[in-house]
C-alpha cells in the first residue's frame, strides 16, 4: 500500500486547493513539515518525498494552468498555475 499525505490549502481570499504527496510501495518516505495553521508561500518547500514518487494537485475549476501534460516541473521553481482571485 502506498503512503500519502494530503493537505488542503487556502489562499488569503479563501480559494482552496488540495495537495497530495504519494510515495510508492518500495520507498514509502514522506516528510511533511507543514502543520495546521502554518502559512505556506508560493515557491516555499513544505516537505519532500524521499526517493521520489508523485504529487497530485487539485485546483479549482477555472484555474489557468501554465504547464503541459508530461512536462517536468521542479519544486519551488516551476509555476504550475495561476489561481483566480
Amino acid at each position: 500500500q502506498n503512503e500519502y499525505c494530503a493537505l488542503i490549502l487556502s489562499t488569503s481570499t479563501g480559494t482552496r486547493y488540495g495537495v497530495v504527496q504519494v510515495a510508492g510501495l518500495i520507498a514509502r518516505r514522506i516528510v511533511c513539515r507543514a502543520q495546521q495553521g502554518d502559512r505556506v508561500y508560493a515557491g516555499q518547500r513544505y516537505g519532500l518525498i524521499r526517493f521520489g514518487s508523485r504529487l497530485d494537485l487539485y485546483l479549482p475549476l477555472g484555474t489557468q494552468v501554465d504547464i503541459n501534460r508530461g512536462q517536468k516541473v521542479r519544486a519551488g521553481e516551476t509555476i504550475i498555475a495561476h489561481l483566480q482571485q
